[in-house]
């Protein structure tokens, strides 16, 4: 008679483990695919002010997230340590100039912008990890940072351009997470405080807008209506699923996903609303897709490398 082998504890904690990583890339890839379609929407709204738009996605989206809290019984996650509340306003500061510039390109026809912005984070963040965490680089970051330093000078020298509004985009989204991860806040109560002190500034800017006959909000159609009011769930359902999928996969696994986000809006930028791809854009490009590979394989070596020491005690993990 065969003997059933039971399932020891090592598998069952492997079996989930793998499921977890599966479940993770499930939430990463919708995070990433909305982030990445995200254009398209803001395109619908595009006889809208940016600053209305940005008004209504700071109220509506503090609603939603207060009402998840308020289900999840999490209020009380929105407590604070005084020592806290100056980083917290700085990165409401920043997440507002991000979200600003953002909605601002994509109406003006810029995605290809928002695109770029996004591919050159990676490249800032560990710029700013030398200039704020006194990190030092290794040859070959210092040759993907030049090679990025390098397409930037050589648009403004024979082209005459800066890439300004991805460069904002970069900048901003990497100083928030630089000052976000310090804080070590709960992704939903840490986004829904800092949406908070966001938000007497966006109602304001509604009122001044009302005021003036400018708001478009409850005086075009139903559609834009439900439009704006749905920036919560634009902005609050990625957060979500971004949240679940930090704590299912590996860094390693969940850094590769970056890119999905950047590459649509591109794709979108160029085959939908047909944005001009010059020259001076494709060197740019290339470059930085270039500094991403040489910056993702030399870590990917990197930790491959302490991981091999790790694992057999030696000098240098």
């Amino acid at each position: 008679m065969p003997t059933i082998e039971m399932p020891t504890k090592a598998m069952l904690t492997k079996e989930m483990s793998s499921r977890d990583t599966l479940l993770g890339g499930y939430f990463a890839t919708t995070a990433y695919l909305i982030w990445g379609i995200t254009p398209v929407y803001f395109k619908w709204l595009e006889h809208i002010s940016p600053w209305e738009i940005l008004g209504h996605r700071t109220v509506w989206a503090l609603l939603l997230l207060l009402g998840i809290l308020a289900f999840r019984r999490q209020l009380g996650a929105l407590r604070l340590a005084p020592s806290k509340i100056f980083v917290l306003i700085l990165t409401a500061l920043l997440l507002t100039v991000n979200w600003l510039v953002f909605i601002y390109a994509v109406v003006n026809d810029q995605i290809l912008e928002t695109s770029l912005g996004y591919f050159i984070c990676p490249l800032v963040s560990v710029l700013l990890g030398v200039a704020v965490l006194k990190e030092s680089l290794r040859p070959l970051q210092w040759l993907a940072v030049g090679i990025m330093s390098g397409a930037i000078l050589v648009s403004l020298v024979i082209f005459g351009t800066v890439p300004w509004l991805a460069l904002t985009l970069a900048l901003s989204f990497s100083l928030y997470s630089l000052f976000r991860k310090k804080m070590a806040l709960p992704p939903v109560a840490g986004t829904a405080l800092e949406i908070m002190i966001m938000a007497p500034a966006g109602l304001i800017l509604l009122l001044v807008l009302h005021q003036s006959n400018e708001l478009v909000f409850s005086r075009v159609d139903l559609t834009t209506d439900l439009l704006l009011m749905m920036s919560s769930v634009v902005t609050v359902l990625p957060l979500l699923c971004f949240a679940a999928a930090v704590t299912r996969l590996p860094l390693s696994i969940h850094g590769m996903f970056q890119y999905l986000a950047p590459s649509l809006s591109l794709l979108i930028g160029l085959f939908i609303y047909d944005e001009p791809f010059g020259l001076d854009r494709q060197i740019i490009f290339f470059s930085i897709w270039v500094a991403l590979l040489i910056i993702t394989l030399e870590a990917w070596r990197y930790h491959s490398q302490l991981n091999f020491l790790k694992k057999r005690n030696l000098p240098g993990a």
